[in-house]
């Protein structure tokens, strides 16, 4: 990822000269920041109808002529070379098409990592696929059949006969710590990073907590499975598939089959959930190089046990937090450091001290991540990635030394939370975390809260509150690009090649484009999910919304820009520039007097045009780079602990956010409440389970992973302050992450005020919690 680092930071520092007043070029605000209508309504989404009629196609569901299937073969082993290969009984069995191993697929490269650069650098690995007969880790794809059906396709594939050599291979975390890497980089963050002395202000500390906690690896477990069906037509490729990287996804392929881009197509308007999983994995370049090779479409579905097996998730760590705290409780030092596990063929790092960098002011700070190497799958992000886990272990640590001085948790973090950014010294274009705190801790009843862990209790039942804060950043990716046609009748389509995994990307853009254009929201269509609309980035980082919007506004200003030059000499707006003009009720009226207003129909009738189309792409990301931007946090938690099995009931979730301008009520809920569960799940019953021995997972299957389900989740109510960000495209941040950023720690906390016993593994399952 240090790509990054060389197109966005090396770019971005290369502009002279900022104007700070505002968002728009030449410094002016963004109208629609204050101007809304559209925007902050409680708006359903455009595509509810299509899914709950069924008739939303999905990858699975695309019908398409002659279809065959694949299923795949994993290796049972971690690392070494397959020695004998007989696939005679597959290539024999009925509906059987082609048997594809090593020894017939296709010469290809290798992915490019991931990266922001490239669009192209979207591997989550760079190791072969399917190229030699060496084995990297367990669940590593060896062999995949071809056939008429899934059903023959899942039985040829138990014919195959493998032999393998095992070689020793790295499977234990804490065997393989002695031999950690220490990156330069996470992500763009420097990765060791020192302010003062923290080591020497900790031992003068008047109080000190110093403590080391551990998460689990996660798997994604999206409802959706992961799909591709690849048909080649002639020399064109195109592809149905589920992910998060629609135009990066064709960029890749074409670059890894030799292919213009011009001559992929990659097609995914709808997918069932990412949450950062839904990437660039084996199964599709399978997929596509065996359609190429049978003559006809193929379609690749994972099971859930092969999702588990070549699509990573969140990896385990070691975090140790030490804080130090003056006799006035203010912070002296913030040490985080510890291990994570990313193999050198991998590229996505687990940026747990990033948060922890934004969020509360101290004398002295020390941050350093190293990379643990096993032989793994290779690990990718997951919803919120670093901070999820990071703020586990920071926020546990705050209520640690919250206990041990005698003051209330929510003093103790409003007297150390920031105003300014920690460490770089940046000015917070906009932060209210403290309004965040107060007002949530009205609302979810604080004061209720009992000080002494045990206090409270309902027969077997010992009740607990508990509080988190968290962090997590803004992000308006560099590469948007939007289409914009007005249509004669005063309509208007919107396209782009944005990802809908169930967010409401459509709404919410639409809503925005209605406020932008001046038109009502029935009048405006969005296409998206088609690599052959204007590119744009990867839904990643809670940036889609900001990246595209950025977007839409260029297109915009330039639609006005033209559509006045179109006007002419007899328009009532004939004589106004850009600057002078905005669009309202269907056409183009002069700010200073509004009566002077022009409508689309109009204009486009008398230039004898059936449409006006302009595509721009955003501007770079500046903001990024000037002030510091986080959407933050403060999460509460009531819940109950037997004292007969210590099992744990959460009763209430409460999520006060700081996140800029909510853009429409009811969909940013439904994105804060999914968030909140994942971080219950985070907590309480997710874990990936490796047996140290063969480096194999043990649990993969929603039976043996636990998932929240609805008897796990309580009543979760959301609010946030709804203040714009004046730095950001319509004064939002993101919110896709946040929601799940801190829930861990809440749950944590609020299981120690309950029981008195603090626990610093997760996930909090019974056993932590019995009577001693």
């Amino acid at each position: 990822m240090t790509k990054i680092q060389n197109a966005v930071i090396g770019s971005v520092r290369t502009v002279i000269g900022w104007v700070p007043a505002g968002w728009l070029p030449g410094g002016s605000p963004d109208p629609l920041i204050e101007r809304r209508a559209a925007i902050g309504r409680q708006a359903s989404r455009l595509d509810g109808p299509l899914k709950v009629t069924g008739e939303a196609r999905f990858a699975a569901e695309v019908a398409v002529d002659n279809l065959s299937y694949a299923a795949l073969v994993h290796s049972p082993i971690t690392r070494g070379r397959i020695m004998r290969l007989d696939t005679d009984a597959a290539d024999a069995a009925p509906g059987v098409i082609l048997v594809v191993t090593h020894r017939n697929m296709p010469r290809l490269g290798t992915l490019a990592l991931i990266g922001m650069s490239d669009m192209s650098a979207i591997g989550n690995s760079d190791l072969p696929i399917l190229q030699d007969a060496q084995v990297h880790y367990n669940g590593q794809v060896v062999a995949a059949v071809i056939a008429e059906t899934q059903e023959q396709a899942d039985h040829a594939v138990s014919l195959i006969m493998i032999d393998y050599t095992a070689e020793p291979a790295k499977t234990l975390f804490e065997e393989a710590k002695a031999t950690a890497r220490t990156p330069a980089s996470v992500l763009i963050e420097k990765n060791h990073v020192t302010v003062g002395n923290a080591e020497r202000e900790l031992s003068r500390s008047a109080h000190i907590v110093d403590n080391v906690y551990r998460t689990p690896p996660h798997n994604h477990n999206a409802i959706e499975l992961h799909t591709v069906t690849a048909m080649w037509e002639g020399d064109g490729l195109l592809v149905h598939d589920t992910t998060q990287m629609v135009a990066p996804s064709a960029t890749a392929l074409a670059k890894l089959f030799g292919l213009k881009r011009e001559q992929v197509r990659v097609l995914s308007p709808f997918v069932g959930g990412g949450f950062g999983g839904k990437g660039m994995w084996d199964h599709q370049i399978v997929a596509v190089a065996v359609a190429r090779m049978v003559g006809r479409p193929v379609r690749l579905t994972l099971s859930r046990e092969g999702v588990y097996r070549i699509i990573g998730g969140r990896t385990p760590s070691e975090q140790r937090v030490a804080i130090g705290a003056d006799a006035a409780g203010r912070f002296t030092a913030l040490i985080h450091s510890g291990y994570s596990v990313m193999p050198p063929y991998g590229a996505c790092p687990e940026q747990y001290t990033l948060g922890s960098r934004a969020i509360y002011d101290a004398k002295s700070f020390e941050f350093l991540q190293r990379h643990v190497d096993l032989d793994i799958v290779p690990n990718t992000f997951m919803r919120a990635p670093g901070e999820a886990i990071g703020t586990f272990a920071v926020e546990s640590a705050v209520d640690e030394m919250a206990h041990a001085m005698g003051v209330d948790p929510i003093d103790m973090r409003m007297a150390n939370i920031a105003e300014r950014h920690p460490v770089s010294g940046a000015p917070f274009s906009q932060h209210a975390l403290k309004q965040a705190f107060t007002d949530g801790a009205e609302r979810f009843g604080w004061n209720r809260r009992v000080a002494e862990p045990g206090s409270r209790r309902e027969g077997e039942w010992r009740i607990g509150i508990g509080c988190a804060a968290g962090s997590f950043p803004y992000a308006r990716m560099p590469g948007a690009n939007v289409r914009i046609t007005l249509h004669g009748d005063g309509s208007a389509t919107i396209a782009c090649s944005a990802q809908e995994m169930g967010m409401g990307t459509a709404t919410v853009q639409v809503q925005h484009a209605a406020d932008r254009l001046g038109l009502p929201l029935e009048a405006i269509r969005f296409e998206l999910g088609d690599s052959d609309l204007p590119a744009s980035p990867m839904a990643g980082g809670s940036s889609q919304t900001a990246s595209v919007a950025g977007a839409i506004i260029a297109a915009a200003e330039k639609l006005t820009g033209e559509m006045l030059r179109l006007a002419g000499n007899a328009s009532p707006v004939a004589g106004l520039r850009a600057g002078e003009v905005r669009l309202t009720d269907g056409g183009i009226a002069s700010i200073a007097d509004p009566s002077r207003h022009d409508s689309f129909e109009s204009i486009l009738a008398r230039a004898a045009r059936d449409d006006m189309t302009v595509t721009a792409a955003g501007s770079m990301p500046l903001e990024m780079f000037k002030f510091a931007m986080h959407s933050t946090s403060a999460v509460f938690c009531e819940l109950r602990v037997s004292d007969v099995t210590g099992e744990v009931r959460v009763d209430r979730l409460l999520g006060s956010f700081d996140c800029g301008t909510i853009l429409n009520p009811k969909t940013a809920a439904s994105q804060f409440r999914g968030g909140m569960i994942m971080g219950l799940g985070l907590a309480l019953t997710e874990e990936t389970l490796f047996d140290g021995r063969s480096g194999r997972i043990m649990n993969a299957s929603l039976a043996d992973y636990h998932i929240p389900t609805h008897l796990d989740v309580p009543q979760i109510d959301v609010m946030w302050t709804d203040i714009p960000d004046p730095r950001s495209p319509l004064g939002a941040r993101g919110i896709g992450e946040i929601g799940i950023t801190g829930v861990g720690a809440a749950v944590a906390n609020a299981v120690f005020n309950a029981t008195g016993k603090r626990v610093r593994d997760l996930p909090i399952t019974l056993d932590k919690l019995l009577p001693d």
